[in-house]
């Protein structure tokens, strides 16, 4: 990234520091995205209670975790990476592996979005979910394949839209909770705990902010402003993630999220249900719009992070022929898997989170670690709660990736509606 020639003393730098709200915003904005379409079908055994007690839990350890990347950063030039740091402190092949879970996570979401898409347009288009899921790549990764400043323009377009339908369908749902509903006092079940474990794995891809840390960091010119910034901005995360699923949890009933958990917790079939019980075609109409904006937003944004990883792994060349090169090995397997092996949302989703925990939980508590074994003279920033501290984001972070394969094994309660 171009360093801006009106920086040229410190004193002009001071008075152009960049605000909290501005770098809050955009580390919410990494968060927020189709992964909050998984919310409500991953909760639903949890329910109300449990499930934002989960999602709390789950943006504490993160917000902490992303300080601890911070710390990690701090010895090193503000234009460093994430690679760079974990390469120079914990060596090759725990980079490898790290870079791996990376690409796992972004490829994998790549395919839960086009599965979706696909699903979601087929009626709107009135075609077989599978062309539509083709259409849906071949349009929207053009803008990727173009440049980051198509893929910016875009993104600006898709998060008013976002925005604006967010705002007008979730007031709609908000006004007609019934507290029956959002507290579930019809069932006479009373342990919703267990079903919380479960959720955990989409919880935590619903804050993973981590790869935008050192960009914060550089954003800002030093850690403690960059460290206020993810915090309100996973507050501004968990705020949104609270009034979604407290209008959707107030709107529709727990007992009928068993045909969507069917289906693998796929947002058209969420959406169908929610429309059955929304009177207004205009909120309908206007959370429709929310969850395709977000997927697709979602879907250009992790793109455009793969196809620059891909092209820097594989050397391509920034020109047509080489971004076309990259196109095919960003999007075609992602797609071809989508169309062959249609999962459902959740699913994947959870997939995505439990390899996430490595570069969001495990590696920064291993870096940082690391960082203070080496550290000599002034210390300088630090994340709060010392060596337990580290061992307690890292153990949440195998612990998520242990419920996730306890879920898939059938060890872990499961709800079916």
């Amino acid at each position: 990234m171009e360093q801006s020639s009106t920086f040229t003393s410190n004193d002009k730098a001071a008075e152009k520091s960049p605000s909290l709200i501005g770098g809050a915003c955009i580390i919410a904005s990494v968060c927020v995205g189709a992964g909050m379409l998984g919310l409500p079908s991953a909760g639903a055994g949890a329910w109300t209670v449990w499930s934002i007690l989960a999602i709390t839990l789950t943006m504490i350890v993160m917000t902490v975790s992303g300080w601890m990347l911070l710390e990690s950063f701090k010895h090193y030039d503000l234009k460093v990476s994430f690679n760079t740091v974990t390469k120079d402190m914990l060596g090759d092949k725990i980079n490898m592996f790290n870079n791996l879970a990376v690409y796992f996570v972004g490829g994998i979401l790549l395919y839960a979005y086009i599965t979706s898409s696909g699903l979601i347009l087929q009626d709107t288009l009135n075609l077989d979910s599978k062309i539509a899921s083709i259409l849906f790549v071949l349009v929207f990764s053009a803008f990727v394949w173009h440049s980051t400043r198509a893929v910016d323009r875009i993104s600006v377009v898709l998060i008013l839209f976002m925005v604006l339908s967010f705002v007008f369908g979730v007031s709609g749902l908000a006004i007609k909770v019934d507290m029956s509903i959002l507290f579930d006092t019809i069932n006479a079940e009373a342990n919703y705990a267990p079903y919380a474990l479960a959720m955990l794995p989409v919880a935590l891809t619903s804050f993973g902010y981590h790869h935008s840390v050192a960009s914060m960091r550089a954003y800002y010119g030093e850690e403690t402003r960059a460290k206020y910034a993810i915090l309100i901005g996973t507050v501004i995360a968990l705020s949104l993630y609270f009034l979604w699923l407290f209008s959707i949890y107030g709107n529709l009933p727990r007992s009928q999220f068993g045909p969507i958990i069917e289906q693998g917790g796929n947002v058209d079939a969420l959406l169908t249900a929610l429309g059955s019980v929304i009177e207004s075609e205009k909120v309908a109409n206007a959370i429709n719009t929310f969850s395709m904006a977000a997927i697709l937003s979602s879907f250009i944004g992790v793109g455009l992070g793969v196809f620059d990883y891909l092209a820097d792994l594989f050397k391509f060349e920034d020109t047509k022929q080489g971004r076309a090169k990259t196109w095919l090995v960003t999007f075609l397997p992602p797609l071809v898997l989508s169309l062959l092996f249609p999962f459902g949302f959740v699913i994947v989703i959870g997939y995505a989170g439990a390899a996430a925990t490595v570069w969001t939980c495990i590696i920064p508590a291993l870096l940082v670690r690391k960082a203070r074994m080496l550290e000599t003279g002034d210390k300088g920033f630090r994340a709060p709660g010392g060596q337990v501290m580290i061992y307690l984001v890292m153990g949440f972070g195998v612990l998520t990736a242990v419920f996730h394969i306890m879920s898939m094994l059938g060890f872990l309660p499961s709800y079916v509606g």
